[in-house]
Order: structure tokens, then C-alpha cells, then sequence
């Protein structure tokens, strides 16, 4: 019951932060609309110019008009990157300071108050380090134009000044940085469920390929041999059974993503295999013992070759051999059928294909071409990472 419970629990706020997100989603990210309101702190002059109580209407109307223009644009563009980093953005903060001064020293009074105004659209287009000193030198031409025209009150005309410029670029700066860091967030859980994804559809691919080859195999070996071996027949069968068992443990370990890797048990399974098949089987080893990451990767290259072996080659006889040396490991698989291992005598399978991303991105590589006597080859290199220095040489031969 508290199980349940809990589980209840943990689906709501999974639901809640949904709705969250999408409610966020919905709302969008600022943009030029959240600082024209602001327009209204040019009211009074506004208000002033239509009682007739400002000298020269005409000068003080299109000074007005352009004041609003530009302070439109400049906010409009300042919430997109590109316009804002622009030089013709940068031209048109200069040409609303140069309108803004004007008019200030002309007018003085409310006409003072476009300052402030100049210090939001100074701070929503310059974002960079450059604000501080910006912000300060504002602040500065602010207060002396002020104080030419209106004494000590000054003092609140570079502080509004200051604040607005400094605080809009924080907010601004604080909130791209957000949404930058959410889109990255979604990206790296997209890029997450896509590894995982291949990562799944390789293994799926590997461990049922050849686990059905090898069931597909000692069936027919098992239908062959029943109606004058019964025995032999059982003993097919019970190998059938416990490869069941081997890959129902692999699929579960490979679900969890932790699935490991033997070259040896890989070997064994391939010997098994390729008996069944009538295929003989040599294999070749030299060098000091592997790294389980390597052996894991190298398992993966016998068991995908020796299932393509067994469903295209028709081949006699198949060589495993690997070369452990101080710098590379390198691994070949070797048949002589007239079938193409590979699918086209290429590395473009699925299993072979996938087989190469892994190697790759482990800093090794993979090759599959015909060879040139006859039959087909895998080879497999990696990188050696282990400084042991014995050697060994083993030649197995099954048929």
C-alpha cells in the first residue's frame, strides 16, 4: 500500500512539473514587448507638449517621435542575438543617447526622465562585460546634463539612470542564460536517449543474430541426426535449450546496460557453433593477456563474424586469429566460403556497421572485404592497454 502510495506521489509531481514546463513552453521567452510599457515614464513631457506648456512643439514633437522609434527598434532588436551583436545596433543606441541629450538640455523637467529610459535599452542591447563601465560613463552624462538643468535633483536622474540600465541587463542576461541552459539540458537528454537507443538496437541486433543462427544450426543438425541418433539428437536439443537460457540472461543484461563481454566464452561459442555447422575452426592467439574492455569489444567482432560465417559464407574451414602486440590488438576472422560474409564484401551490415561505430569511438577500427585467395575477412584493431610483457601461442582445431 505505501508502495503504491508512493508511486501515486511521485507520478503527480512528474505530472506537476509537466504542466510547469509546458506552461513555461506557453509563455515563451521575453522579448521586446516586456519593456515598452515603460514608454510611459515620457507621459509627462507628453502630456506637457499637448497643453501647449513646451517651448518650440514642433522641435519637442519630432523629438519626441523619433525618441520612441528608435527606443522601439532598439528593444525589439536587442532580444534577438545576431541584431543585437550588429553594428547597425550599435549606431542607433548612439543616435537615441544623441536624441535623449537633446532634449534633455533643451527641455529639462520630465524631458530629463528619457534617461532612465536610455539606461533600459543600453542595458537590454549591451550584455557583455562592457555594461559596467558603460552603465557608470551613462550615469555620468546623465547626471551632468541633469544637474545643468535641475541642480541636486540630478542626483535621482543618474541613480534611475544607473539602476535601470545595470538591473535590465542583469534580468535579461539571467534569463538568456536560462533558456540557453535549458535547450542544452533537452539536447543532452535527446543525445542520451538516442545513445541509449543505438546502444540497445546493437546489442538486440548482436545477441539475437547469433543466438538464432546457432538455435537455426542445431536444429538442423538435430533433425539430421534423429532418426539413426536419437542421443545425439537429445544432446542437440539440450545445447538448443541452454543457449535459450544464455541469451534470455544476455537480453536481461543488456536491457540493464551492463552487459560484459568474454573473448574466450565468445570462442567457445563460436567453436560450438561452427561444429554444428561443419565448418573447422582454427584459432590463433599470441601476445599478453587483453583488457576487459578490449576482450568485451573483440568478443563482440567473433561472435557478429562467425554468425555471418555461418549464414552466408558456405564455407569449410574458418581462422580466428589474434595478435596482441605492444601498441595494437588486432584481430582477424578468416573463411573460405563463396558466400560474402559482410552482406555486399563491405562493412555496410547492420551488424558489421555497428560493430565499426563501437570500435571506433574506442579508437580502433574495422574492416570486411572478400580476400584475396578466396572466402571472406574481418579485421579488428584496438588500441593495447596493459604493459604486461608475456606471450603466448595457442592453436586450436575443431571439426
Amino acid at each position: 500500500m505505501s508502495s503504491t502510495t508512493g508511486n501515486r506521489g511521485r507520478i503527480g509531481a512528474w505530472v506537476q512539473r509537466h504542466k510547469r514546463s509546458r506552461a513555461a513552453e506557453a509563455m515563451g521567452p521575453p522579448n521586446g514587448f516586456a519593456l515598452l510599457p515603460w514608454l510611459l515614464m515620457g507621459m509627462g513631457s507628453f502630456s506637457n507638449l499637448l497643453q501647449g506648456k513646451t517651448p518650440n512643439p514642433l522641435i519637442a514633437g519630432i523629438g519626441l517621435l523619433v525618441f520612441n522609434s528608435l527606443y522601439v527598434s532598439l528593444v525589439f532588436r536587442a532580444f534577438v542575438k545576431q541584431a543585437r551583436e550588429s553594428t547597425a545596433t550599435r549606431w542607433l543606441l548612439l543616435a537615441l543617447g544623441a536624441v535623449t541629450c537633446a532634449l534633455a538640455i533643451g527641455y529639462g523637467g520630465s524631458w530629463l526622465l528619457f534617461f532612465p529610459l536610455l539606461g533600459l535599452a543600453t542595458g537590454a542591447v549591451v550584455r557583455n562585460r562592457a555594461i559596467g563601465p558603460v552603465g557608470l560613463g551613462l550615469s555620468t552624462l546623465a547626471g551632468v546634463v541633469a544637474g545643468l538643468r535641475d541642480g541636486w535633483g540630478a542626483i535621482n536622474v543618474a541613480y534611475g539612470t544607473f539602476l535601470s540600465c545595470m538591473v535590465t541587463a542583469a534580468i535579461l542576461t539571467l534569463s538568456e542564460t536560462v533558456r540557453e541552459l535549458r535547450e542544452t539540458r533537452e539536447e543532452l537528454a535527446r543525445s542520451a536517449v538516442e545513445k541509449e537507443r543505438l546502444r540497445f538496437s546493437r546489442d538486440l541486433h548482436d545477441l539475437l543474430g547469433h543466438t538464432l543462427s546457432v538455435i537455426v544450426v542445431k536444429s538442423e543438425a538435430a533433425r539430421r541426426v534423429a532418426p539413426h541418433d536419437m542421443a545425439a539428437a537429445l544432446a542437440q536439443v539440450t545445447d538448443i535449450e541452454s543457449v535459450g537460457r544464455q541469451a534470455l540472461t544476455e537480453i536481461r543484461e543488456a536491457v540493464t546496460g551492463y552487459r560484459g563481454g568474454s573473448l574466450d566464452t565468445e570462442l567457445d561459442g563460436a567453436r560450438g557453433v561452427l561444429t554444428a555447422a561443419g565448418v573447422e575452426l582454427v584459432v590463433r592467439r599470441s601476445g599478453p593477456p587483453l583488457a576487459s574492455t578490449t576482450e568485451a569489444l573483440l568478443g563482440w567482432v567473433v561472435r557478429e563474424a562467425v554468425t555471418n560465417v555461418v549464414r552466408h559464407s558456405g564455407a569449410t574451414r574458418c581462422e580466428v586469429t589474434i595478435d596482441s602486440g605492444q601498441e595494437r590488438v588486432r584481430l582477424t576472422v578468416a573463411d573460405d566460403g563463396v558466400g560474402s560474409s559482410g552482406g555486399t564484401g563491405a562493412v555496410d551490415g547492420t551488424g558489421l556497421k555497428g560493430l565499426t561505430e563501437r570500435l571506433a569511438a574506442a579508437g580502433g577500427s574495422l574492416t570486411a572485404g572478400p580476400a584475396a585467395p578466396g572466402g571472406f575477412l574481418v579485421t579488428a584493431e584496438l588500441p593495447s592497454e596493459r604493459p604486461e610483457l608475456t606471450t603466448e601461442c595457442v592453436e586450436l582445431t575443431t571439426k
